[in-house]
């Protein structure tokens, strides 16, 4: 990609031509998003709820019954949350990367994900966390998705401080503990009915969608996309290694341990709202990167813009692909993702510009 084109889209007018692109598309693929679905609602019907809602314009009717709670609170909520999440594990993904070095991590990498496996078999196989009702599966999720991220960065500075290497080793580490709790308990539990549970939730999910719930989530991705885009100079430097970094008057051993912890209360709360949906953090950051270059001032905001209009395409596709059933999300962008992670591994050069 060393060629005239490429230098082209690395531009700035290109850059700020391309955001503007994809807030645009962020806000088409929401108003058209809608209006997909597993039932038939006409077009005029759902817009028509919508601008009631909103604006308070309209016939009354468009404000009760069975049309307006399947636009305003099952629709409309569920494609939110889908772009919250999106953003979320876009912006993580990126920061994973700059934090390891690795162009192959992605949020889950450092642990994350087993450690809220473990905190959502606990809470369905075990009862811990009842005290949470409803919301137990998804807040011990988020808990153990936190506190192995902590674990994970206290075994890092073990000896001596950490570093990329460190990170990633104990999160390898801190994982397969994770996941073998998380088999023993299912194993000595003998419960059907709770291993199905944890099974689907597994598989990711926007179905639990609450207005409430998009709320913490959206405020959550847009608080922490905002912090990682005012640190773009920081990960820009993680790329070169620490030396390096030291040689132009910036330690970033402090600054990688709180990235950590940033990303890990972002994928907390997605998994909190949505189950596990992996592969997003890996798959879109890659295309983002390989298209616009290295430079996180430019890759934060469009990843994170790509990654809601990515996520909310595939929620409408997993309501519509199989008539009658809602294919779980985390099964389709595993089916997306666990190629191109193939693809990625296969190639003999790769670079995080996507052209070394």
């Amino acid at each position: 990609m060393r060629n005239g084109k490429a230098g082209l889209l690395r531009s700035t007018p290109a850059w700020l031509a391309a955001l503007v692109l994809l807030l645009a598309a962020l806000a088409l693929s929401l108003l058209v998003a809608v209006t997909i679905g597993s039932t038939d609602i006409p077009i005029s019907d759902v817009y028509h709820v919508i601008f009631y809602k909103l604006f308070g314009s309209g016939d009354p009717a468009w404000g009760e019954g069975n049309l307006f709670r399947a636009v305003w609170y099952l629709r409309l909520p569920r494609l939110i949350l889908a772009a919250g999440i999106g953003v979320s594990l876009s912006t993580c993904g990126v920061v994973m990367q700059a934090i390891v070095k690795n162009p192959l991590a992605d949020p889950y990498i450092l642990g994350i994900s087993s450690g809220a496996s473990l905190g959502a078999t606990l809470a369905v196989l075990m009862g811990v966390g009842a005290v949470f009702g409803g919301n137990s599966i998804g807040i011990m999720a988020f808990l153990g998705a936190f506190g192995v991220s902590l674990l994970v960065v206290g075994l890092a500075n073990v000896g001596s401080r950490a570093n990329s290497v460190k990170l990633l080793l104990a999160g390898m580490a801190v994982s397969s503990v994770c996941s073998a709790f998380s088999n023993f308990i299912v194993y000595i539990a003998h419960d059907r009915e709770g291993m199905q549970t944890v099974t689907y939730w597994m598989m990711g999910s926007l179905a639990g969608a609450t207005w409430e719930r998009d709320a913490a989530v959206l405020l959550v991705a847009v608080l922490g996309a905002g912090f990682f885009w005012t640190q773009y100079r920081n990960l820009n430097l993680m790329l070169l290694g620490d030396e390096n970094a030291i040689t132009l008057g910036t330690d970033l051993h402090r600054w990688r341990q709180l990235y950590l912890l940033v990303s890990a209360a972002m994928v907390g709360f997605a998994v909190y709202s949505a189950g596990m949906i992996g592969f997003v953090g890996l798959v879109v950051p890659h295309v983002v990167r390989m298209i616009f270059g290295t430079d996180h001032k430019k890759l934060i905001p469009l990843c994170a813009l790509a990654g809601a209009v990515f996520l909310v395409w595939a929620d409408v596709a997993c309501r519509v692909l199989i008539k009658g059933t809602e294919l779980p999300i985390g099964i389709l962008t595993s089916m997306i993702g666990a190629p191109c992670f193939i693809y990625l591994m296969a190639r003999k050069k790769y670079g995080f510009g996507g052209g070394d």
